[in-house]
């Protein structure tokens, strides 16, 4: 891959936009890919097709198109603690306060020494929500998946990062504690209405995923609720990512909180990993904000650097699809981020 990359660069010449188009080409992509350079999109394009055919023609046109809407996934995550870090920069919500003062209800046996803090930042040690290999996601499942999380904890409070999908439920309900409203109208509120985001939903219609070449299997999607039930286009993803870039959504120290990557814990930060890398071609590490999401055969990949003003998103219908570790320095990812953000392609 290092030599296709480095073919790639002497071909199509120094410009980012036709790099990362010509490196997802070739790695036989099949999705759709933005990039944004300083505030401006300068890709935005599908590759592949939905379905996998068994003899594709050079250069077939793709039928993914930009105003396709993509389950979000766990991106869906990243949103959710924007939206804490606004209650907490407003003062309605402590994230060193247990959550039972919020959810006084909550029947788990930690609930109150769990931290808002910790469901953000996946310490909080609740139980696995898919367990069962995931049945409460299941269409017409008898146990949902907040039961679930009220179950038997995993870990002590604090003690270990286990990322689970049970933190950001929980913390979608103690959102809407603080907030007397529905996370539903949350995002629409704080969100999706002052940044033009027309296309976003909570479970609308979306891409369906394959999961080995298969159709997957059914999945209510609903059920993820702040944790990844969010549905819609990869422009509307990006005006989420620029806000933040551009400090609309939160205060520049409310930011820094989220984006402080824990060492700890595989540099994981609050609804997403910050963390700083080498990209092949680059003279100096990159800082990355990354979040990525995968339910079914449908995966994202959402990539930030900020102190750059690049975005870079790819999604996909294909479970098989290897974005790799940025930090093993390999994989899709790692090559797609390099042609956005390096000049020079060292060969």
């Amino acid at each position: 891959m290092i030599r296709l990359v480095a073919m790639i660069a002497a071909v199509y010449g120094p410009e980012p936009a036709g790099r990362v188009a010509e490196t997802a080409d070739m790695a036989n992509f099949a999705g759709i890919v933005l990039l944004s350079e300083g505030g401006k999109v300068t890709l935005e394009k599908g590759f592949g097709t939905k379905v996998p055919l068994r003899m594709v023609r050079a250069r077939t046109p793709s039928d993914f198109l930009p105003a396709d809407s993509w389950r979000w996934a766990s991106v869906t995550k990243q949103i959710t603690a924007t939206i804490a870090m606004q209650d907490a920069a407003a003062g309605r919500l402590d994230l060193d306060a247990p959550i039972t003062r919020y959810l006084p209800a909550f029947k788990g046996p930690t609930g109150k020494r769990i931290t808002v803090g910790m469901l953000l930042g996946h310490t909080s040690g609740l139980p696995d929500s898919n367990a069962g290999d995931g049945a409460a996601f299941r269409p017409g499942a008898r146990v949902l998946p907040e039961a679930v999380c009220a179950g038997a904890v995993r870990d002590q409070p604090g003690r270990s990062f286990n990322y689970d999908n049970c933190d950001y439920i929980i913390a979608g309900r103690v959102l809407e504690a603080v907030n007397r409203k529905p996370y539903a109208q949350l995002l629409t509120e704080r969100i999706t209405r002052p940044l033009g985001m027309t296309s976003v939903r909570i479970a609308g219609t979306h891409e369906a995923g394959l999961v080995n070449g298969k159709p997957e299997a059914p999945v209510n999607l609903a059920a993820y609720g702040a944790a990844g039930a969010i549905t819609g286009t990869i422009r509307d993803l990006w005006r989420f990512d620029q806000a933040l870039i551009n400090g609309k959504l939160l205060p520049v120290s409310s930011r820094a909180k989220m984006w402080e990557g824990r060492p700890q814990f595989g540099y994981a930060a609050l609804g997403q990993w910050a963390y700083t890398v080498p990209l092949r071609g680059c003279d100096s590490a990159q800082r990355i904000i990354e979040r990525r999401g995968a339910i079914g055969g449908v995966q994202v990949r959402n990539y930030i650097l900020p102190e750059r003003n690049i975005v870079l998103i790819a999604m996909t219908n294909r479970d098989d699809t290897d974005f790799g570790e940025l930090w093993q320095g390999k994989g899709l990812g790692h090559d797609l981020l390099s042609a956005a953000a390096c000049k020079a392609i060292d060969a």
